[in-house]
């Protein structure tokens, strides 16, 4: 059973009110959305629209072994459709840039939404993506919706007293070097900003990044990866480990905060299963979450998609929109809805 909630602070106390922490047999299948992150803004203007009926938050705790499951059947999805058209996604672009001139921020992540008509059984979706070999590649189904990721990118793991984060900033199609110094930039703008996350938790001055600007061929295109760890205070709580990290860095911007008032006034949806956290947890406090970006959702008869990248200054509209195809590409090929000839 799948336990739906309305906020990140609910799901250690239910969690210990299950039971959970106590036992040594089980894992949590663990979601957090993007949306829990609303209390931090600064201004009062109204989040976006969810484009689709997600939980705030959910789990779902099976054995360690795994439960048997039936075989997944098929699916079909229909045309995609673009919440924003090119023109409109650009505009937004050019707003952050106006922002970033104004020294409000040096970097927000600006998300398109794509959407198209779902019938069949979305559990299915996670084989057509296996090639891709998602960080957590298990859906997670609940009363009329299910997630399926392909991300590559890992928000947060804890192993005992060692906390990771393994940012992603710098995107090119497969084989294809990542080689721009405004990439280089973001790529280290982000990892400062995980370093500050993680201090917030970590004993003091056990931060370290023993990896940046490492290229990898992930999900089906080339990324720059970095590592940022930590030693996790004996005094932290998992709520309060979670508070730290989410939002990821990556989908946000920098500064946080004022890149989410900034994602809120210009996003015409919200992010609905994009954004967030989807992994595992176990009962010791061990821990391992992909950041959901290259993440699909089904619920009502239709299937969503989020991609996107961070705007900087030297940003062109162009090139950011192409940028937003370039990530989303090969994980529509895989399960056989490309997108229409005109983005591809």
């Amino acid at each position: 059973m799948t336990v739906e909630l309305d906020s990140l602070a609910e799901l250690e106390p239910s969690l210990a009110a299950d039971g959970f922490f106590a036992r040594d047999d089980v894992v949590a299948h663990v979601y957090v959305g993007y949306r829990c992150s609303d209390a931090l803004r600064r201004t009062s203007t109204p989040s976006p629209p969810e484009p689709c009926a997600l939980p705030a938050a959910a789990y779902a705790v099976e054995p360690i072994a795994g439960r048997a499951t039936a075989a997944p059947g098929s699916y079909a999805i229909g045309p995609w459709h673009a919440t924003w058209s090119e023109a409109e996604y650009a505009d937004a672009i050019d707003a952050v840039r106006a922002a970033i001139a104004e020294g409000d921020v040096y970097q927000v992540n600006l998300v398109q939404h794509l959407s198209a008509d779902f019938d069949g059984d979305p559990r299915a979706l996670a084989a057509a993506l296996a090639p891709l070999r998602p960080l957590h590649p298990e859906p997670l189904s609940g009363a009329g919706w299910t997630i399926v990721s392909a991300s590559p990118e890992l928000l947060l793991s804890r192993r005992g007293t060692r906390i990771r984060t393994s940012p992603i900033k710098g995107t090119r199609p497969a084989g294809v070097p990542v080689e721009s110094a405004k990439d280089a930039a973001e790529h280290v703008m982000i990892v400062d900003l995980e370093r500050n996350d993680l201090a917030r938790v970590a004993v003091p001055g056990s931060v370290r990044w023993p990896e940046v600007l490492v290229e990898q061929q992930l999900a089906g295109v080339t990324h720059l990866v970095a590592t940022v760890e930590a030693e996790l205070r004996d005094d932290v709580s998992l709520t309060e480990l979670l508070e730290a990290m989410l939002p990821g860095g990556s989908v946000t911007g920098c500064p946080k905060i004022a890149a989410l008032d900034h994602i809120a006034a210009l996003e015409p949806v919200g992010r609905g299963a994009s954004m967030g956290a989807l992994g595992r947890l176990w009962p010791n406090g061990d821990l391992e979450l992909a950041l959901t970006i290259r993440t699909f959702a089904v619920a009502d008869g239709a299937i969503h998609l989020w991609v996107g990248g961070g705007i900087v200054w030297d940003s062109d509209p162009a090139a950011e929109v192409e940028e937003s195809w370039v990530k989303a590409r090969p994980i529509l090929a895989a399960v056989g809805a490309p997108l229409p000839a005109a983005v591809t």
